[in-house]
């Protein structure tokens, strides 16, 4: 993992603002990286989006349906970098099924 995240603040239209340990921050709209299917279904209710928080135990972001949102992919996003290689890695192994 790059980096923990250590903090988020759910904001209006599915938006997120999020601190990394390294003191990077940045906001992230949520409805352009994920579906709204399965576990991740109801974040579509503001008020439900609205509990998303941190898993301090493993540095990510968290919601009550039991869904996460990787880090790695986050800060990449947010930093404006490349997807670690072996996030790619394991993205093109599970579609592959």
């Amino acid at each position: 993992m790059l980096k923990d995240i250590i903090a988020v603040e759910p904001r209006e239209n599915y938006q997120l603002h999020i601190c990394f340990e390294d003191d990077v921050e940045g906001v992230i709209d949520i409805s352009k990286i994920v579906k709204f299917t399965g576990v991740f279904a109801p974040l579509q209710d503001k008020e439900y989006f609205a509990t998303v928080c941190v898993n301090p135990e493993y540095g990510t972001i968290q919601c009550e349906s039991g869904a996460e949102l990787d880090p790695d992919v986050i800060y990449a996003l947010i930093t404006k970098q490349p997807i670690p290689q072996y996030q790619v890695s394991a993205i093109s192994a599970n579609s592959a099924d």
